[in-house]
């Protein structure tokens, strides 16, 4: 920082000086070329007519002096005339050096002052700077909560201050929610192992059954399911977090069918009636992805259901849903269900979310998928959104591609 400051002062103090040289410089150039002229006249009109009396005779009273002018045909007072002159070369040259002295005082004094001036401004510019640089070496994941707020006028490092402590907040939230994600994540693979060791101590324990040996090998087999799909679930959201490695268009109309022919027994199963309604729509994306995407909001809405609810599954544009105009291109999944609190919606995206306390009943999810669609949504540069339907219970996620990547097929 003290080395920018240098510069800085030096860059000031310089442009003040040269400035301050400058006009010195050119005051004395306009000086020198009128002085001798301005000496001359006022010199020629003190002097008066006629020859030089001797210094003891000049009168007292010069009313009747008058400017010397040469006339035509009349004899030149040559000793007039150079009196006249060197009375104004003297004259003239003493004027300049006294000018010229006092100049470079002055020039001297006001070079201190500005190169003074010049750092206290230095100083002053450079203060925001300081306090970014001191407040971004204090932080770390202990006091992510600290903030800029610096008080100044608005200009460029009043914003860069506020970028700060926007960048700030978003990393409090990352870190924030990684370490969420870590401890849920603990904790819901330390579950079936705890269940895996106690079926395991105590199912097995004693004199050897076989049926109780079957029901033990069953309760092993469905919690290695759950903590299996616990696993992929953990690892496709950490491969949605990175991006997407390649691109490729992508029927997201022909996936929602798909999809809902690939969920029609379970739907079948839980009494859940599901409708597709797509209109040709295309992206560039990941395919896997996508589908994966898809699935999790359809399998969600038919798991999260009521006996006898349904499933809406929207594919089309903003415009109106036809296909045939411009606007962005969506993905509408809406169900029915029980009530879901307007508060609740926003959360339901972090990962190990539910709308109810995990029961660890075989068949229900770990809480990822929500936040599988987000982070696969993100990756695909779209917007997912989430609104309860209010009294009638349900929730309608709304996942929207923007214009430039994707594609009417």
């Amino acid at each position: 920082m003290s080395s920018e400051r240098s510069r800085l002062t030096a860059l000031y103090g310089g442009l003040l000086v040269l400035a301050g040289a400058l006009l010195t410089g050119l005051v004395y150039l306009l000086v020198q070329q009128g002085l001798y002229t301005s000496i001359s006249t006022a010199v020629t009109t003190a002097v008066p007519r006629g020859p030089v009396p001797p210094w003891n005779t000049v009168p007292t009273t010069m009313a009747s002096a008058a400017p010397a002018r040469r006339v035509e045909g009349a004899p030149v007072d040559t000793d007039k005339g150079l009196a006249v002159t060197q009375i104004s070369d003297l004259a003239g040259e003493a004027a300049l050096n006294r000018l010229l002295t006092v100049s470079v005082i002055v020039l001297t004094v006001y070079a201190v002052l500005s190169i003074a001036l010049a750092w206290w401004m230095a100083g002053r510019v450079l203060r925001p700077v300081s306090v970014i640089a001191g407040t971004a070496r204090r932080l770390s994941a202990a006091n992510l909560h600290e903030r800029i707020a610096l008080d100044a006028p608005p200009g460029e490092l009043k914003h860069l201050a506020d970028t700060f402590d926007e960048m700030l907040d978003r990393i409090e939230r990352l870190v924030g929610a990684q370490q969420r994600f870590a401890a849920n994540a603990a904790h819901e693979l330390r579950t079936p192992l705890a269940v895996q060791r106690a079926a395991a101590e105590i199912g097995l324990a004693g004199e050897p059954d076989p049926e109780r040996v079957a029901k033990i090998r069953t309760k092993l087999i469905s919690v290695a399911d759950d903590s299996e799909h616990l696993i992929e679930g953990l690892l496709l959201l950490a491969a949605s977090e990175q991006g997407l490695e390649r691109r490729e268009p992508v029927a997201v109309d022909v996936l929602a069918h798909a999809v809902a022919e690939g969920l029609g027994e379970e739907a079948a199963a839980r009494g859940v009636t599901v409708s597709v309604r797509a209109h040709p729509l295309t992206v560039e994306g990941d395919g896997v992805l996508l589908d994966r995407l898809v699935h999790n909001l359809v399998a969600n809405a038919v798991r999260y259901n009521a006996p006898g609810g349904r499933v809406d599954v929207v594919v089309g544009r903003d415009s109106g849903g036809d296909g045939s105009g411009g606007g962005d291109g969506t993905l509408e999944v809406a169900n029915t269900g029980p009530e879901v609190p307007p508060d609740t919606v926003p959360h339901l995206f972090e990962p190990f979310r539910r709308l109810h306390e995990r029961t660890h009943a075989r068949g229900e999810g770990a809480g990822l998928g929500l936040s599988i669609v987000a982070a696969i949504a993100r990756a695909h540069d779209a917007e997912v959104t989430a609104e309860a339907n209010g009294a009638g219970g349900g929730l309608t996620v709304r996942v929207r591609f923007a214009t430039g990547t994707e594609q009417s097929r």
